[in-house]
């Protein structure tokens, strides 16, 4: 099994030691270094020696904005997964870092065992964001289409055709849920992790393990034609398969 290394770039020291311990104690994932400081972080990255697989970034830095490292991470070392430490109510510079090339986000009152798990979940294809990130993400994308749509209209219906058929709308995307079947543990699965879920949670709640939640999942996104979390709630609501699906879990 590969073994993970983590950059963390935090400024308050004791969240730092905090991550810093939580990834030591994975024997998944290594620390690669823990530093609090955009200048640090570029210095760290630029050096041809120091490899990285994931980056655990706060975006309030005291000599500049998070975003930065995530930019310069992803353009020196295109593997490496960002991942942002956030806080609750921090939706909106959430939804920035993902612009900017971020996978997901862990909060700041997680647990050990929630950043580790949630690291590992990111490396196995998944998005750790919350159905009220993913919705939000998914409210952009549609009115930057809708914006698109007007002058796609302007050029005729061959230019329309081509757009339904690229995006799924027309009798094509209208028949697309009948095209992907879904067994029913797999429903329900599906149903868990768009309310928000983890996947140890979606175990307990469904009396499997977390292997064969992640096999379920991994199953989802063959049938969905997608790569991540957010992804596959999109596609799937869109396809009619979550009708009853709200941002949010209830507890």
């Amino acid at each position: 099994m590969p073994v993970w290394r983590v950059l963390i770039v935090e400024d308050d020291s004791q969240m730092r030691e905090f991550f810093a311990a939580s990834v030591s104690g994975c024997d998944r994932l290594e620390l690669a270094a823990s530093m609090g400081s955009v200048g640090e972080a570029r210095a760290w990255l630029a050096d041809a020696e120091h490899q990285v697989d994931v980056l655990l970034v706060d975006l309030g830095l005291p000599d500049g904005s998070g975003l930065e490292v995530i930019r310069y991470a992803r353009q020196l070392h295109p593997e490496c997964e960002p991942l942002v430490i956030s806080m609750f109510g921090d939706e909106d510079n959430v939804l920035s870092s993902i612009e900017a090339g971020a996978l997901g986000y862990v909060h700041k009152d997680s647990t050990p065992e929630n950043v580790a798990e949630t690291i590992l979940e990111m490396k196995q294809g998944a998005s750790p964001i919350s159905p009220m990130i993913a919705r939000r993400v998914l409210s952009k994308y549609l009115s930057m289409h809708a914006t698109r749509l007007p002058a796609q209209l302007q050029q005729g219906p061959v230019a329309l055709k081509n757009t339904a058929s690229a995006t799924g709308d027309g009798q094509a995307g209208r028949n697309a849920p009948e095209s992907v079947l879904l067994s029913g543990k797999e429903q329900q699965v599906l149903e868990l992790i768009a309310r928000g879920f983890s996947y140890a949670e979606t175990a307990r709640l469904q009396g499997i393990s977390v292997h064969t939640v992640r096999t379920h999942i991994k199953s989802l996104y063959g049938k969905l034609a997608v790569h991540s979390k957010n992804e596959a709630v999109y596609e799937a609501v869109k396809l009619g398969l979550l009708p009853n699906y709200s941002s949010g879990r209830a507890d």
